[in-house]
């Protein structure tokens, strides 16, 4: 049976699995919220943001 969902561009296949100290995961839980996304979605912004720095 075919997987059921959304159909997308950029199909997120692989899982990673971090340990953060507990007011980390506060400053994701806020940062979530207040940009109204999911808190993997605050994880792939962030690493974004840090590779196109790398990257100037």
């Amino acid at each position: 049976m075919a997987k059921m969902g959304r159909p997308t561009d950029c199909p997120k296949n692989t899982l990673v699995q971090i340990r953060m100290d507990d007011e980390t995961v506060q400053q994701l839980h806020y940062c979530s919220k207040e940009q109204g996304v999911s808190r993997a979605e605050v994880v792939r912004q962030g690493i974004k943001r840090i590779y196109a720095d790398i990257k100037k």
